[in-house]
């Protein structure tokens, strides 16, 4: 890959160790990028890497139950974060529902690729559009279909 990326890392409980081994198996890959991650996620990846002797750039904001969540949905907003990795416990309620969907939400409104489960992720890091220089993705249109004609 050419270009510099911040990959958000996020996941809930119940998918933080399929997160880690996600991590470590992509190590290769995600050390040559910026990752940002909740604590608890970028921790636990922190730890793991350091354990595997390998060196990357993880900066780490809060737990998502006190915002870390949050804090990504902004950096998406300010287009600050290039693909997002969020790997989502459907099998049991989370109590800050509102922000899981904000984030989802946001990566949907600002046209930032979100893998939700670990083969979509890896789909998009092998992307080849990420090599392409002259690839800049459309901004999402907001009008309704019958102004388009």
């Amino acid at each position: 890959m050419k270009k510099k990326l911040t990959i958000a890392l996020v996941a809930h409980d119940h998918r933080k160790a399929d997160m880690v081994e996600w991590a470590v198996f992509n190590a290769d890959m995600l050390s040559q990028h910026t990752l940002v991650c909740t604590g608890t996620t970028g921790s636990l990846i922190d730890k793991a890497f350091e354990e595997k002797e390998i060196s990357a750039e993880i900066i780490c904001m809060n737990s998502g139950p006190m915002g870390g969540d949050a804090e990504i949905a902004a950096m998406v907003v300010r287009g600050e974060i290039n693909l997002a990795i969020f790997l989502i416990d459907d099998l049991n309620a989370q109590p800050h529902e509102a922000d899981i969907q904000m984030l989802l939400r946001q990566c949907r409104v600002h046209n930032v690729p979100i893998a939700c489960n670990r083969y979509s992720a890896d789909l998009m890091i092998t992307s080849t559009l990420w090599d392409k220089e002259d690839y800049v993705p459309t901004k999402p249109q907001y009008i309704p279909f019958d102004r388009q004609h």
